[in-house]
């Protein structure tokens, strides 16, 4: 899948653009987490962050977004902002985020190509959502199973959260119906963005339609859904498609549409557009309990 992330170009520089204020929250712990992957062991750079105290907490486990070419991909290092993982610190709640096979210093083959192009006659490639989507899913159920045999965990109170190829994945994962799973939280996602070759239009999306419609017929789990108007990935009208796929399946799903994120291209909605993104999911977050006792 080639879904240029532009806002991962932003997460390499995040610590320039927001000096002051990354400086006053909490930085991560990074570790080489030696996972099982496909019947491999992988170690997986993760950044882990705990509140106060010894737990145990409520956990989120986000899931980064995808950058279009290989060059890119090798250059991710932050796979979840400091601010996002700080709004979540605030709550009392943990989060975990692995830089994924593929991707920055984990390294190693692209696990997660969709086979989109965009070139002079527009969309070519025959577009495959669902394998690079159950592909990508594979290093969540690693986590999961992992986090499940951390003390400080709560393995009864986990949300799973992903931007962009990440929030696809998520949807992914909400498939499975994993135990403790909570919920799942949606950024802007999706596949096939070519944001600089065609704004607005991504590649086959009628095909990520069809993934969408599959694992809503398995999902159980409530789900929150969250795009920007102004999204250069997919544009205003294909994520609520998408949406109504997913939801034709029976699940407690949520689609939130925010104005658009000034200055910006809504496809940064989680990094940019936080003030209207943060109360929708504060309401979700006490809707499925994550935060209870």
């Amino acid at each position: 899948m080639i879904a240029l992330l532009a806002c991962y170009l932003a997460l390499a520089g995040s610590a320039v653009a927001q000096t002051a204020s990354v400086s006053a929250q909490q930085q991560p712990e990074v570790i080489r987490l030696p996972l099982l992957i496909d019947g491999s062991k992988r170690e997986l750079v993760t950044h882990i962050y705990k509140p106060e105290g010894a737990g145990p907490f409520p956990l989120v486990i986000f899931l980064h977004g995808r950058a279009g070419s290989a060059f890119d991909r090798g250059q991710l290092q932050t796979p979840v902002l400091v601010g996002h993982a700080n709004y979540w610190l605030r709550k009392g709640v943990a989060v975990v985020a692995s830089v994924r096979p593929g991707y920055g210093e984990t390294g190693g083959p692209d696990r997660e190509n969709s086979f989109t192009h965009w070139g002079s006659n527009g969309c070519s490639g025959q577009a495959d959502f669902t394998t690079a989507a159950v592909s990508a899913r594979q290093v969540v159920l690693a986590l999961h199973a992992w986090a499940g045999q951390q003390p400080w965990v709560r393995s009864d109170r986990v949300l799973l959260e992903g931007q962009s190829v990440g929030g696809m994945t998520s949807i992914a994962t909400a498939a499975l119906n994993l135990p403790g799973v909570v919920g799942v939280v949606n950024f802007s996602g999706g596949g096939g963005g070519f944001p600089n070759e065609s704004p607005g239009k991504s590649c086959s999306p009628e095909m990520l339609t069809q993934t969408y419609r599959e694992f809503g017929t398995q999902a159980k789990i409530p789900s929150l859904w969250l795009y920007a108007e102004n999204d250069l990935y997919w544009g205003a009208d294909m994520p609520r498609q998408w949406f109504e796929a997913f939801k034709a399946g029976g699940s407690d799903a949520q689609f939130v549409q925010t104005s658009p994120v000034d200055g910006h291209d809504g496809h940064q909605l989680l990094n940019y557009g936080g003030k209207m993104w943060s109360g929708p999911l504060n309401v979700f977050v006490q809707k499925v309990g994550l935060l209870r006792p």
